[in-house]
């Protein structure tokens, strides 16, 4: 988009950020509105109570999502036949808390910390009004997978027993954070960033945590980070940070700070729960003090199936899944019909210069009745393949291990 136009686009977003937070329709008729949907919710993976919400505005139809208490995992089925992108309807949500419905016209974001000249703040408008770019992202819970660890390897976990649904690519459009630091006058001795969202403050077993942030250091931070504003050529709906997150590529989804407020900028390391407490790897395998803090993700595979699919034998069947990985484009993709016994080079398509994640499809003429497991393991372009394990960590983290898919075969 040309630079002059963004003035234009400034109005239409305002206006759209308006009918949001005064609990509007949208362009689809639907109604965003309604303060008292939202409930301060507990902590991750708490049952929905009958009757109850989840402090997610959204419709979550159930042939789209599994719900998980204050989450909304993606069905893997719902995307075939879909594009590259998911849908801002059909996109996994993961909130700490609830969703907080946030007035664009009053929100601002603030510059603040000892690794800035000339700390500051931005408007909503003044930040559109700021050269934009555009990028293809995926956004994914460190925790996806997580149901595996019990399911294949017969390991407890605890928290939300995500299958492969936690992920999600959009093409987001934003203000790279390099630019609002450079004009907040971010010095050479500056180490770390830490954003900070608007939601309400999480609060497990008793402990406030306060608001949900997270620190990124400089390096990255002014590497490829954006200030997204729009989702797939739309504003932020509510439930995805309106009016503006981060999107901190190849990282774990925890990075992409969504309703971000303020970020301090600090000449020292900074800390908080969510790089020291959570989002670090404990167990048996790892130091009594835990790994270093997550930062990108694993390679992953998934079919666009059904768990449980029912297939009719001696009919061939053109299978459908997509594979990704923090380290950078998919090299391959292998299925396996027989539960790891022989495998078949899968065909890739779709853009491969994007590295969110690569689409991919083989065809299968099951002969034999019965169940069967499918197998899926990707190859990325630094050499990292699939394992079949995943080591064990008691917070189910970056499950990266070849997924088991059950399917049944009946005689047609």
């Amino acid at each position: 988009m040309p630079y002059e136009d963004l003035n234009d686009e400034a109005v239409r977003h305002r206006t759209r950020a308006g009918q949001l937070a005064r609990g509007g329709r949208d362009g689809g008729g639907h109604d965003r509105g309604g303060r008292d949907r939202l409930r301060l919710a507990a902590v991750d993976g708490e049952p929905v109570p009958a009757g109850g919400v989840t402090g997610i505005v959204k419709p979550l139809p159930p042939e789209t999502f599994i719900g998980h208490g204050t989450n909304a995992e993606m069905r893997w089925e719902a995307m075939r036949g879909v594009g590259y992108h998911v849908s801002n309807d059909r996109f996994f949500v993961r909130n700490h808390t609830s969703t907080p419905i946030i007035d664009a016209a009053t929100w601002r974001l603030e510059l603040h910390g000892t690794g800035l000249r000339n700390p500051r703040s931005f408007g909503y408008e003044e930040l559109l009004a700021l050269p934009a770019v555009t990028r293809d992202a995926a956004i994914e819970c460190a925790g996806n997978g997580r149901s595996f660890f019990a399911t294949q390897q017969g390991q407890e976990i605890s928290g939300t027993p995500w299958r492969l649904g936690g992920i999600g690519v959009a093409r987001w459009r934003g203000v790279p954070l390099a630019t609002v630091l450079e004009r907040a006058g971010i010095t050479p001795d500056a180490v770390d960033v830490m954003p900070r969202g608007l939601d309400a403050p999480y609060v497990a077993d008793g402990v406030d945590h306060g608001r949900v942030r997270r620190p990124i250091p400089v390096s990255k931070a002014l590497k490829d980070v954006i200030l997204a504003y729009e989702m797939n050529d739309r504003p932020l709906p509510p439930d995805h940070g309106h009016p503006v997150r981060l999107i901190v590529p190849s990282w774990i989804g925890l990075a992409s700070i969504k309703w971000v407020g303020d970020i301090e900028v600090s000449t020292s390391p900074l800390t908080s729960p969510w790089n020291t407490e959570f989002y670090r790897m404990f167990g048996a395998a790892y130091p009594p003090e835990g790994s270093p803090p997550l930062t990108t993700q694993g390679v992953r595979s998934a079919f666009e199936l059904p768990w449980h699919a029912t297939l009719a034998a001696g009919r061939p069947y053109v299978l459908h899944g997509r594979s990704w990985s923090g380290n950078g484009r998919i090299a391959g993709v292998e299925v396996s019909f027989d539960g790891g016994a022989t495998w078949h080079r899968a065909q890739l398509r779709g853009p491969h210069a994007v590295p969110a994640w690569t689409r991919w499809h083989i065809t299968w003429n099951p002969q034999q009745a019965g169940p069967h497991t499918l197998l899926a393991r990707a190859t990325d372009e630094t050499g990292v393949v699939q394992p079949a394990r995943t080591t064990h960590n008691d917070y189910g983290y970056l499950f990266d291990a070849v997924v088991h898919h059950p399917v049944i075969v009946v005689n047609g």
